[in-house]
């Protein structure tokens, strides 16, 4: 399965978040799955830490690299499609992964029940 991780379970994975619970800390290890994280939540992680909302240490893209954890570009196709998407959901670099999700056929792994009221894939973290 291909998973694509929400931006605050990138973050809580990073950090050994107990958050995440067994069920998806064991999804995301399992072999036989590929986590991927969206360049939009790169984006997203790097706005929100020059606002001073958020702190990274050390180098991101190097740990995600290392932990085998594949980047996922923006393609067009993705663009055109999270324009067309109902507003259930405002924010921008959601309303991406979930046209990434859906056009690359991917399973989104997050906590935000709006992605989920779309038709795509979902592993819902409680």
């Amino acid at each position: 399965m291909k998973l694509l991780l929400d931006t605050c379970v990138l973050l809580w994975w990073l950090n050994n978040s107990d958050r995440l619970g067994t069920k998806i800390i064991n999804t995301i290890n399992n072999s036989n799955n590929q986590a991927y994280v969206s360049s939009a939540s790169i984006w997203e992680i790097y706005i929100k830490q020059a606002a001073g909302k958020l702190t990274i240490d050390g180098n991101l893209i190097g740990t995600l690299e290392t932990l085998d954890i594949k980047p996922l570009p923006i393609m067009l196709e993705h663009g055109k499609i999270a324009a067309e998407l109902p507003s259930i959901h405002r924010d921008p670099f959601d309303r991406m992964l979930i046209a990434q999700a859906s056009a690359e056929k991917m399973t989104i792994v997050t906590a935000d029940r709006r992605i989920q009221q779309y038709p795509v894939s979902t592993l819902e973290v409680r």
